[in-house]
């Protein structure tokens, strides 16, 4: 196993308004389509579903998977009220409140029903969270039996340097605010070995853990 620097935890939630509007307005596109492709290939020709996005942010994801989707609905869940301010105006501009619902909640207690959705998937929320296993429990319960689960989130690097180097690489012309956010995540971020430790101590051995990018790691299949 190689060596990685101490996780160093940053808040679970994004509720600065001028963090919110910073994220909401940075450009994702290429990153949150391939996260969309990926989910779709994973997910298959499925007609109709119900969906759901644990720390959808300003929507973009969901408004994605549902134009590409149009038979799915999608509920849009984050804790961050200005986030869900944005994901409200984000929806509307698209046409979409029909199709995707949101939700002010935890991704750790969602208070959403059990068993509810054919689909759960996030992107970038796990390496907000600390406690892993709650995260990991509320999935279990809101997902009815052969779910299907998609995560991608950062992996955190071996070291600072390297982090200092993604974030040169994939955010240098941002913002100095969300290179500081991004640097600070992945900081935050989990090792793929430690996820798959998270996955067995939750009885979700049946998800697979995979490096996806320089950067990125997925946690994908279906739940027994």
């Amino acid at each position: 196993m190689t060596a990685h620097m101490k996780r160093q935890p940053e808040p679970e939630v994004m509720d600065d308004q001028a963090e919110a509007e910073a994220y909401a307005l940075a450009d994702f596109v290429e990153v949150n389509q391939a996260f969309v492709d990926r989910l779709l290939e994973i997910a298959g020709p499925i007609p109709k579903a119900d969906a759901v996005d644990l720390g959808a942010g300003p929507a973009d994801i969901p408004i994605r998977v549902v134009r590409a989707r149009p038979g799915w609905r999608v509920t849009a869940v984050d804790a961050s009220p200005a986030m869900l301010q944005w994901a409200k105006k984000n929806i509307e501009a698209a046409g979409l409140t029909g199709s995707i619902s949101r939700v002010f909640g935890d991704a750790k207690n969602t208070h959403l029903e059990d068993a509810a959705f054919d689909i759960v998937f996030s992107n970038s929320i796990l390496h907000h969270i600390t406690d892993t296993d709650a995260l990991w429990r509320e999935v279990k319960r809101i997902a009815r039996p052969g779910a299907i689960v998609f995560m991608r989130d950062l992996a955190r690097p071996a070291d600072t340097d390297a982090a200092r180097a993604l974030v040169k690489t994939h955010a240098g012309g941002e913002s100095d605010l969300l290179r500081k956010e991004y640097y600070r995540s992945l900081l935050s971020a989990y090792t793929p070995e430690e996820v798959v430790e998270q996955l067995a101590r939750n009885n979700l051995g049946s998800l697979k853990v995979v490096m996806a990018t320089d950067r990125h790691l997925d946690i994908y299949g279906r739940l027994r």
